[in-house]
């Protein structure tokens, strides 16, 4: 039945969002409409935004939470290009994080399962 869940967040400048995603990430965009959508994508990993006038700023409550593999190495690619909001830290329950926020001002948070 499902077979994916895949956040849809809102964008009020495209192709910033879509430079942030793809140069500081390492997504790739592979699919667009003009600057009302756009599907990124990196090792099986999605993530979708839209542009519309009828919001006043990009809004979600929700932290956008990536599980990633080595993630020392993820952070060295891209610590001198953004700002961490906490981390990298162990956090209690198992996991290795580092959070960061997009341009759009949406929180991200990347975690590795410690070793048990």
């Amino acid at each position: 039945m499902f077979k994916s869940l895949v956040p849809m967040l809102h964008t009020k400048e495209m192709d910033k969002t879509i430079s942030f995603y793809e140069d500081v990430l390492g997504f790739h965009c592979v699919g667009r409409f003009e600057n009302d959508w756009c599907r990124l994508e990196r090792e099986g990993v999605a993530i979708m935004f839209f542009e519309v006038d009828e919001f006043d700023k990009p809004n979600a409550t929700a932290t956008q939470y990536f599980y990633v593999d080595r993630l020392n190495e993820f952070w060295n690619d891209i610590k001198d290009r953004v700002v961490a909001e906490w981390g990298p830290q162990e956090m209690h329950y198992g996991m290795y994080e580092v959070g960061i926020k997009d341009p759009n001002g949406y929180l991200l948070s990347f975690g590795e399962e410690l070793a048990s």
